[in-house]
């Protein structure tokens, strides 16, 4: 199992701060140009302190997102799905595969704390951080995941069923 800049839902630890994303206001579902826009700031906003953002591939994919299915409703649903959850805590300690779970030091919407929670109580899970990372996946660090989710496979292969 990976978990990538997550949290247990415990209210003590990494919840999430949508604040960050406050001074954006909602995204626009009526103009695609618009919407491209407010990913690109968004994402800004959320960003990798250490690692420039690609404006161009961020453009590309909000791009290919609205030509897909621009849902207005999506954020929301998925904003009170983390918050209806609660706390996960308990169900994840039952959790007995492999886990690597994967966190920006620099993450502004869900403070570190959660996946160094999340890591404490899956027995045995593997937690890495990366310094200067926010709320994304930063292209540069790309071998590196591949690296550890490869890493991850291999022991759940090798692993005890």
């Amino acid at each position: 199992m990976t978990s990538i800049m997550s949290t247990t839902g415990n209210p003590s630890v990494g919840q999430p701060d949508y604040s960050v994303l406050a001074n954006l206001g909602s995204p626009p579902y009526d103009d695609r140009q618009a919407y491209i826009d407010w990913q690109i700031k968004s994402r800004k906003a959320l960003g990798s302190p250490k690692y420039p953002l690609d404006e161009e591939a961020v453009a590309q994919i909000a791009g290919l997102a609205w030509d897909r299915d621009h849902d207005p409703l999506a954020m929301m649903r998925q904003a009170v799905a983390v918050i209806k959850s609660g706390d996960r805590t308990e169900k994840l300690r039952s959790v007995k595969i492999p886990t690597l779970v994967i966190h920006g030091e620099s993450d502004k919407m869900v403070d570190i704390r959660g996946g160094r929670a999340v890591a404490a109580a899956i027995e045995g899970a593997e937690l890495v951080t990366f310094e200067g990372m926010g709320h994304e996946l930063p292209k540069p660090l790309w071998p590196v995941f591949a690296a550890k989710i490869a890493n991850l496979i291999r022991r759940a292969e090798t692993s005890p069923q």
